[in-house]
């Protein structure tokens, strides 16, 4: 069984809410012929990426990566939020967050790939 539990988020399903409802009246739009119909379709997508991440940062979203079983639920709000989560490019847009300490391989500027198990069998 895999630790990953990427998506299961208020943020991660109301941002999938609003920009379905975006993309299906750029859709209409775009069978429709009307230009209006597509830019307000553009806008709810682009309101959706706006939406998620103000949530994101309030707690409502998880970090990217393995986190304890405790945290899995939806309605777990994340501890970390506040100071921002290592790695989260969200985070770091908002100026939060802290960047992990990668040396690269010494001579060739190489960074070094981390293997993540993805089961408890690995």
């Amino acid at each position: 069984m895999s630790l990953y539990d990427e998506g299961h988020t208020i943020a991660g399903w109301t941002g999938f809410g609003i920009a379905t409802v975006g993309s299906a009246v750029a859709g209409w739009g775009v069978c429709a012929v009307s230009p209006t119909l597509i830019a307000g379709g553009l806008a709810v997508v682009v309101a959706s990426v706006v939406v998620t991440w103000i949530l994101h940062l309030s707690g409502w979203g998880k970090p990217p990566g393995v986190r304890p079983r405790g945290q899995w639920g939806m309605r777990v709000r994340d501890a970390q939020a506040r100071e921002g989560h290592t790695g989260c490019v969200s985070c770091r847009l908002a100026g939060r967050g802290r960047r992990r300490a990668v040396e690269p391989v010494a001579g060739t500027g190489v960074i070094p790939a981390e293997p993540i198990p993805l089961s408890p069998v690995e």
